[in-house]
C-alpha cells in the first residue's frame, strides 16, 4: 500500500458537489493533528509527537499537490514542535513543569498585537509575490536535494486578507503555545472560524467540518487554560 500517495483513497465522503475522496495520508495526518490539539488543550507534553506526525504528513501532501509555500510553513511548524516539546518537558528540582500556563504581560500582548496587524497588512498587500518567492525557494531547495521538482503554475490568491490572517496568526499562535501563553487558544479559535468560513465558501465541506471540530477543541482549550492561569495566579499570590 502506497500510504504516502494522495491517490490512495481511504473513503469517499458524500459532502458537497461530487463528494470528497479522503486519502490514507490525509486521514492519518488529520487525526494526528486533532489529537495534538486536544492533548495540548489538556497540557499534555505528548501532544508534540502527534504534532510532528501531522506536519510531516501534511508537508508530504503539500509536496504532491504542489503547494510549496505551505510545505515551507510546515517546516516552521516542525521546528516549533521540536522546541515546544523541549520547553514543555523541562522540570524544576521538585519535578514540576518549569513552564506554567499564564497570560501574556500587557506590554508583550500589545507588542504581539501590533506585530500581527502590521504583518497581516503587509502580507495581504504582497501575498502573491511572497508565496511566489517561498515557492521558488522550496523548489530550489528540493532540486538541490535531487528531487527534480518543476515550478508549479501559481494563481492569484482567492482570499488575500483571510489567507494572510491565517498564516500570520498561525505562526504567532504556535509560538505562544510553545511558551504556554493562554492567548494562543484565543488565536486558534479565530483561525479555525476563518478556516470554516473559507472552506465552506469554496465547497470543501469535509475540511470545513474538520475545522468546526478544531474550533470546539480550541474553545475548550481556552476554557481550561484560562482556569489554569487563574489557579496559577492565585497560588502565586498565596505564596507571597
Amino acid at each position: 500500500m502506497d500510504f504516502f500517495s494522495t491517490q490512495n483513497i481511504l473513503v469517499h465522503i458524500p459532502l458537497g458537489a461530487g463528494g470528497y475522496d479522503l486519502s490514507w495520508i490525509e486521514a492519518v495526518g488529520t487525526l494526528a493533528g486533532l489529537l495534538c490539539i486536544w492533548l495540548a488543550s489538556l497540557e499534555k507534553v505528548v501532544n508534540y509527537p502527534f504534532g510532528l506526525v501531522n506536519v510531516t504528513l501534511f508537508a508530504v501532501i503539500f509536496f504532491q499537490i504542489q503547494l510549496y509555500a505551505s510545505l515551507l510553513l510546515q517546516l516552521f511548524f516542525f521546528a516549533a514542535n521540536i522546541y515546544g516539546w523541549y520547553a514543555w518537558s523541562r522540570q524544576t528540582a521538585d519535578r514540576q513543569a518549569a513552564l506554567k500556563i499564564r497570560w501574556l504581560p500587557l506590554p508583550k500582548a500589545i507588542g504581539w498585537a501590533l506585530a500581527c496587524v502590521i504583518a497581516i497588512a503587509l502580507m495581504t498587500r504582497f501575498i502573491d509575490p511572497v508565496f511566489a518567492f517561498l515557492t521558488r525557494l522550496a523548489v530550489w531547495l528540493m532540486n538541490s536535494l535531487g528531487l527534480n521538482v518543476a515550478m508549479p503554475q501559481l494563481q492569484p490568491d482567492a482570499f488575500p486578507f483571510w489567507d494572510a490572517s491565517m498564516m500570520v496568526l498561525s505562526i504567532v499562535a504556535m509560538i505562544l503555545m510553545t511558551r504556554k501563553y493562554v492567548e494562543n487558544w484565543l488565536l486558534w479559535v479565530v483561525i479555525d472560524v476563518i478556516s470554516v468560513m473559507i472552506f465552506a465558501r469554496q465547497g470543501v465541506y469535509a475540511m470545513a467540518l474538520e475545522y468546526v471540530i478544531l474550533t470546539l477543541i480550541a474553545l475548550n482549550g481556552s476554557r481550561l487554560w484560562i482556569k489554569s492561569a487563574r489557579e496559577q495566579h492565585s497560588h502565586a499570590l498565596s505564596s507571597q
